[in-house]
């Protein structure tokens, strides 16, 4: 792919230099949030900033999880204190002209910057170009996705109809009128669209590419698209971090995003694990004004090898594969993936576990499959099970596995219950 088909030089770098780079930028990055962000003076306390100059290093520091966030914000907020939960480096003002709020609520700052939530390279790789009309229809209400899309696409040069959700019959006759080269939203919303302009009788031809989110994005879906003349693409965001990876016109996997750093690390953990294996996608930003380190955003993917076939050289990978939340009600208690590992970090002789719960409701049974290359002994597994019993205070059992025979899924719990 020609260079011209870049965004920017970034996207071409060899990649020993973008490691570097991002390297480079993380002591600052935790310096500032130290000294700025009232959660992170804590969170990360007796932390030397200066020493975290490699991928080794971040993966020392702590985990920050959704929940861990919401409750953060909640607590914070009962004390009369910032509804960011001491997350935010400014309070309201020109450093902040937005706020939102996400499902929870979890509240967001919305920043000055020009492209503050990255979103102009996935729309670039989507096709979109300078000049170009997009139909915005994500939402404007609450959330921030529609501003994230359309700050995105402004910074770009794009002109931007800010349609928003719902009324499909007005989403179509603005599409007609108007002429957008392209669409931003759900996949499934701008399905709805074109069969409501079939219906209609509505022809829509100017509308050639789409940029999708939100939700997930099957090759189902993509080849209805491609049937009726439209390409579309999707990008992995959140209204956390902004822009994580997009497609590519070589529809590989997604390329993550040239300012994240993306970690895969083992579900309910915060430790990598290597390339090729599923895991929860943990991401670092260097927002000055909403520090990010070592977010997990709870979605399951894994990382590709090799470059994408367009030319770009960042780090690939698989997509959205499901959830690492995998936390499952075992005779009336929770079980959580973080307390596997609590029981595994015991014992050097287990490589990977997975909990396994089978049965019928009320009549709930635990085990924990273990993969080792040592031969089990009859007391070793009797001490597991009293750890495994300390740790969720609930009874089970060990079964010992080869090495490599668990399956690569990111499950750490498997609820395999009949609920017929």
């Amino acid at each position: 792919m020609a260079r011209s088909e870049f965004l920017d030089g970034l996207e071409s770098r060899e990649p020993a230099l973008r490691e570097s780079e991002l390297m480079a930028r993380l002591p600052a990055c935790v310096s500032n949030a130290q000294e700025s962000s009232l959660a992170y003076s804590e969170i990360l306390q007796g932390v030397a900033s200066h020493e975290i100059i490699s991928r080794d290093a971040l993966a020392r520091l702590p985990v920050l999880r959704k929940h861990d966030l919401l409750d953060m914000q909640a607590l914070s907020r009962s004390r009369g204190a910032s509804a960011f939960g001491g997350m935010a480096t400014s309070t309201y003002g020109p450093l902040m002209p937005r706020v939102f709020a996400s499902p929870g609520p979890i509240y967001e700052p919305g920043g000055r910057a020009r492209d503050y939530w990255r979103m102009a390279r996935p729309i670039f790789s989507a096709g979109f170009r300078a000049g170009d009309l997009v139909h915005n229809s994500f939402s404007y209400h609450f959330v921030p996705a529609g501003s994230m899309m359309e700050t995105g696409a402004i910074a770009l040069g794009c002109s931007v109809f800010a349609a928003g959700t719902g009324q499909t019959e007005q989403q179509v006759k603005a599409m007609a009128d108007l002429r957008p080269a392209g669409y931003i939203g759900t996949p499934s919303f701008f399905k709805i669209i074109l069969e409501k302009a079939q219906e209609l009788g509505v022809a829509l031809p100017t509308v050639r590419k789409a940029l999708f989110g939100g939700e997930a994005y099957p090759p189902s879906l993509r080849d209805w698209f491609i049937e009726r003349g439209v390409q579309g693409y999707q990008c992995y965001a959140t209204a956390d971090v902004g822009s994580i990876a997009y497609e590519t016109s070589a529809r590989e996997g997604l390329v993550v995003d040239e300012d994240v750093i993306l970690e895969i690390v083992r579900p309910g953990t915060g430790v990598p694990v290597p390339d090729g294996e599923v895991g929860e996608v943990v991401v670092t930003t260097t927002n000055t004004l909403y520090p990010m380190i070592r977010f997990a955003t709870g979605d399951l993917s894994a990382v590709l090898p090799g470059r994408c076939p367009t030319g770009r050289t960042n780090m690939r990978i698989k997509g959205w594969m499901g959830r690492a939340d995998q936390t499952t009600k075992v005779r009336g208690m929770f079980v959580h993936p973080e307390q596997v590992d609590q029981i595994v970090r015991r014992f050097p002789e287990v490589v990977r576990a997975r909990l396994v719960v089978s049965g019928e409701m009320a009549n709930d049974e635990m085990t924990l499959h273990l993969e080792s290359s040592h031969a089990a002994s009859e007391d070793l597994s009797e001490k597991i099970v009293q750890v495994m019993r300390e740790i969720t205070k609930l009874r089970g059992d060990v079964r010992w596995l080869a090495p490599n025979t668990l399956p690569n899924d990111g499950k750490v719990i498997e609820d395999a219950r009949s609920y017929k």
